[in-house]
């Protein structure tokens, strides 16, 4: 079976997170990509190692279903080789720091002259202006994108979230404007460039925050548990902010994932009732409407609590789900490695690694019906010189040479 960017060659020079996150998207979609590191390799390779001298777990799981070379661009034969790699590329995705591949002599412009047909994708922190120069990682693009500000509770600290939304989140929009380009290339014959900044991408994924900030201007958010309200969105623990109230409730035996997070929507509330041993609040007039609930809803969960505190995680997600009441357990990384649901479905995959055995590490969260995803082990710093070099007329002499060069 045809894989859907089957034909497409991508040339990876992305390292570290924002940018491998993207390139191993369009590898689990069918495409030839090819990681160009330089002679020492990716830093990631080096970094958080588990196993002593081998490619570490940082490195193994946002690189799968990719090819590696080596190349030298600061000499003159690494620069005419990347010229014709370019030359066999429709896809060129970056994300050194600003200006970085333009001093290699590498602007748009002479891209677009070497290859016209060519989608030149580049992930930054920031976009043009004041920012533009700053350095980014991960929880700089949260700060600075909104995510910070608005997560925590409300007499504590900013905090980063868990999720890399400053990094994968960056790779997946960059993923999306890859595709549109190649979409629009097969009407125009020409390529384009996309451009994706890490602190445009968080606050894209905390758009809803921004509508809170504008509805401030009408008075206190009702939805929020929040007491007092001023001119910016407060930080509101574990409430969901929309239109159904939810919050983390503890469950036995009290471990520090033992909780699961329940949304109380109208229709949910008689059963809920009635699971908690409280029938008489259903029609009780202090609680029986969204609207009396709404200025108590810290009290709500209290009593939903002092229910789901009796029984574990799981037993509380069977009762509420007999019963269409959303909820969900909270799930550790150990449960979710081991959890058997996502092993079926292909989300957690083992991957065989010639140096470094068996590891875990998550499919493709994108299944198309007639692009079935098969996850491959993540290659080994240039073990693919020989044939991406011979796709250009390198021979295997020539190869040797520039390897005894310095030059791959």
């Amino acid at each position: 079976m045809s894989r859907a960017l089957e034909g497409v060659r991508v040339l990876d020079m992305t390292h570290v997170q924002s940018g491998p996150s993207c390139t191993q998207i369009l590898g689990w979609l069918g495409a030839d990509v090819v990681k160009l590191e330089s002679p020492s390799g990716d830093i990631t390779r080096k970094q958080l190692r588990d196993v002593p001298d081998v490619d570490s777990l940082y490195f193994t799981m946002l690189n799968c279903n990719k090819k590696s070379i080596t190349l030298n661009m600061k000499s003159d034969r690494g620069k005419e080789i990347f010229t014709e790699l370019v030359r066999e590329a429709d896809v060129l995705v970056e994300n050194f720091g600003p200006g970085a591949v333009d001093r290699m002599g590498f602007t748009w412009e002479r891209l677009q002259e070497i290859n016209p047909r060519l989608v030149y994708a580049s992930i930054k922190g920031f976009g043009p202006g004041r920012y533009a120069g700053f350095k980014a990682y991960e929880v700089v693009a949260q700060a600075m994108g909104g995510s910070m500000s608005t997560t925590g509770f409300e007499d504590g600290p900013p905090l980063a979230t868990g999720a890399q939304i400053g990094d994968s989140g960056t790779g997946i929009h960059t993923v999306a404007g890859i595709l549109a380009a190649l979409y629009q290339r097969g009407t125009t014959g020409r390529g384009q460039r996309v451009q994706v900044a890490m602190q445009h991408a968080v606050l894209n994924l905390c758009r809803v925050k921004l509508r809170d900030q504008q509805r401030l201007a009408q008075g206190s958010l009702a939805e929020y548990p929040n007491k007092a309200f001023g001119d910016e969105v407060p930080r509101s623990g574990n409430a969901s902010g929309g239109g159904q109230p939810g919050w983390a409730v503890k469950c036995a035996p009290g471990g520090p994932n033992d909780y699961i997070y329940v949304i109380v929507q109208p229709p949910g509330w008689r059963p809920i009732a009635r699971i908690i041993g409280r029938p008489e609040l259903a029609d009780d007039p202090e609680w029986a409407t969204p609207e009396a609930r709404l200025p108590k809803l810290d009290k709500m969960f209290q009593l939903i609590e002092e229910w789901t505190r009796l029984h574990d995680k799981w037993t509380v997600l069977d009762a509420l789900n007999a019963e269409d009441i959303p909820c969900g357990p909270i799930l550790s990384t150990k449960e979710l490695i081991e959890d058997e649901t996502l092993r079926e479905q292909g989300v957690i995959v083992e991957v065989e690694h010639p140096e470094r055995g068996t590891f875990a590490t998550v499919g493709s969260p994108i299944q198309l019906s007639d692009s079935p995803v098969t996850v491959t082990t993540p290659p080994l710093l240039g073990e693919h010189n020989e044939e991406i070099y011979a796709g250009i007329g390198l021979s295997a002499d020539t190869v040797a040479e520039l390897r005894r060069n310095g030059v791959i």
